[in-house]
């Protein structure tokens, strides 16, 4: 397993997350911008043959760089790729640049913005809950207890194409 950080200033949330999976390697990708939204050129740093690799990012607009990252991966070795996005924005064209990437098998992205019109056009597309996390620091504040470990608790699993 390798956690793929989109961007250098993703790389200790990646290495935290490579951490709590015991993954094998973190590797980032690195871009070369020629205006704000266009990318020049798409490299690697890190070794992912044979792997599988899971983008982690914050949020992902049109997909165009999260499907060329995809598409780099693949051409570098990685057996899968997935990606693992906190705010699936998901603005046209991304459903339909995520479902004709032969590189991305499936994109997980949390339920903070409404994902119900992008599940019934994108078929990789996975949606997790974020309220049972919620509910947990509530329940946790309300209760004066401790937050420190609130992120290593498991939540209920998010069904396939189905927003909870």
């Amino acid at each position: 397993l390798a956690i793929v950080a989109p961007d250098a200033g993703a790389v200790d949330r990646a290495r935290r997350l490579a951490d709590k999976l015991n993954a094998e390697k973190v590797v980032t990708i690195l871009k070369r911008r020629v205006q704000a939204g266009k990318v020049d050129s798409m490299h690697i740093a890190g070794d992912v043959s044979g792997m599988v690799a899971v983008i982690v990012d914050d949020m992902t607009d049109t997909s165009g760089t999260l499907v060329k990252a995809a598409e780099v991966l693949k051409q570098n070795g990685a057996s899968k790729v997935f990606a693992m996005i906190t705010h699936g924005v998901l603005t046209d064209p991304a459903c339909s640049r995520i479902e004709a990437s032969d590189a991305l098998t499936e994109v997980v992205v949390t339920d903070t913005m409404p994902q119900a019109h992008n599940l019934s056009r994108c078929s990789k597309l996975v949606v997790l809950s974020v309220a049972p996390l919620i509910a947990e620091a509530m329940r946790r504040i309300h209760t004066e207890q401790s937050m420190d470990n609130l992120y290593s608790t498991s939540f209920l699993p998010a069904k396939r194409g189905v927003v909870q």
